[in-house]
């Protein structure tokens, strides 16, 4: 049977949208910024491969190598975030992955621009993670899942708004001797430094650095996170940092992510090109390609508001991830630019509404005390089906001359996770009876 919560008191209501209006734009500004920097080799690739010479499976081979650095770096990157305080960390992150992008523009051949991208990962890593956990200091479960969703709606907005302004900035070709890659990746640089420069500024530690909320306020949301932390129903309690790594609720949870994150990245790097293989100019490959993320933007909110409202998360996970799953497997029969087009609406839809639900859900298994660890980790192993995902796509593309197969394997990968959010959240709630079951 589906819950529905109780009306919020006065008090919950002003300090929950008083947090929601003081941290969470800016903290989608940001977003936006580095996905926009994590995917505009996408774009790039459009002059960028002829230019310096790179296949499809170099492209996919670096496009990957992101995440390798990327999830070596997650977990102690959050951990350093937990120790030195969510702003000094998060304008580092910010300010190192604008310098990075930046770079992009001086590669000059396959090993160069693998070894941008693997400095690219190392730069950001423990960005989203760490504004995972950071939301967990702010939000009482309740909220977490139109939180998360509206905070990584910055995604497909990114590149809804990001494929444009890319597209826009390789007509810049030959202006002042640089490629229109080079302003490109140079231009969309530049606001990760000033933004990484402003956090530290606007960004409070916690609640207790908070000087624009009231102490009855604070004191509200200080008791209701306590209230939280001690709850008996976690599925993964205190461990040490081993335990974490081999525990079943988090090593599930990053199989299930790796299947929608995987599919998330992957399409956002090698959207453009599927696109513009239709015969398609830049410019319309731009303006196609914002299509889906522009659906996605809207649906992902009104998900992860129906998720909180009806206090389910299983389903609402699921779902997408079934969706996610029969789009790619039927991506290979789809020969013209429309049906293809419908199918990546669907497709980065699915990989995008789910990802409310899915953290509300993972946060709600984890203790406070494993928290910084387990996201990180969730994180960290879901995004090697970005890193994996890519790279087959390249040699399927070489191999073949198709695209479409090369996303089968993320279709296989997105089905054994809807079955797994399943069966672990069925098991949550057997463990959670047992718990009560003495009480009654």
């Amino acid at each position: 049977m589906i819950s529905t919560a109780a009306q919020p008191s006065t008090i919950e209501t002003e300090t929950m949208r008083k947090i929601t209006f003081r941290i969470i734009p800016f903290l989608m500004v940001c977003y936006f910024i580095a996905f926009v920097d994590r995917v505009n080799a996408g774009f790039a690739a459009l002059q960028m491969n002829q230019d310096i010479g790179l296949s499809a499976a170099a492209f996919g081979l670096g496009g990957g190598l992101f995440y390798i650095t990327y999830v070596l770096c997650e977990i102690p990157s959050n951990l350093a975030m937990e120790k030195v305080g969510a702003k000094l960390w998060i304008a580092r992150i910010m300010i190192s992955w604008g310098i990075v992008a930046a770079c992009m523009a001086l590669v000059i051949g396959p090993k160069s621009f693998y070894l941008v991208r693997l400095l690219l990962g190392a730069a950001e890593a423990g960005f989203f993670p760490g504004v995972i956990l950071y939301l967990t200091y702010w939000f009482p479960p309740e909220y977490r899942g139109r939180i998360v969703a509206i905070f990584m709606v910055a995604i497909p907005i990114s590149s809804f708004l990001g494929s444009p302004i890319s597209a826009s900035l390789l007509q810049m070709e030959g202006y002042l001797g640089f490629h229109g890659w080079q302003w490109m990746f140079v231009i969309e640089a530049v606001p990760a430094v000033l933004l990484g420069i402003v956090s530290f500024f606007v960004l409070p530690n916690g609640p207790a650095d908070a000087r624009w909320l009231t102490d009855a306020q604070r004191s509200w949301l200080t008791e209701r996170l306590a209230s939280d932390r001690s709850s008996p129903k976690k599925a993964v309690g205190h461990l040490s940092l081993w335990q974490v790594f081999s525990n079943k609720y988090v090593l599930a949870a990053s199989l299930i992510y790796a299947g929608a994150s995987g599919s998330s990245q992957v399409l956002s790097l090698w959207q453009p090109q599927i696109i513009k293989s239709f015969g398609l100019t830049n410019i319309e490959t731009g303006l196609v390609n914002s299509i889906p993320f522009g659906i996605a933007s809207v649906l992902m909110i009104l998900w992860g508001r129906n998720s909180d409202r009806t206090r389910e998360r299983t389903w609402h996970t699921a779902i997408p991830l079934l969706l996610l799953a029969l789009s790619l497997s039927v991506a290979p029969f789809a020969s013209a630019l429309l049906p293809v087009v419908l199918l990546l609406c669907v497709a980065v839809t699915a990989t995008y509404i789910v990802k409310g639900p899915f953290w509300a859900l993972t946060t709600e298994w984890m203790s406070a005390g494993v928290a910084a660890a387990a996201i990180a980790q969730v994180n960290a192993i879901g995004n090697i089906g970005g890193f994996l995902g890519s790279y087959l796509l390249g040699l399927i593309k070489d191999a073949t001359g198709s695209y479409s197969l090369g996303l089968l394997p993320l279709a296989a990968l997105s089905g054994a996770g809807c079955i797994m959010v399943l069966v672990l959240s069925r098991n949550q709630q057997r463990s959670t009876a047992a718990v009560q079951e003495p009480a009654r």
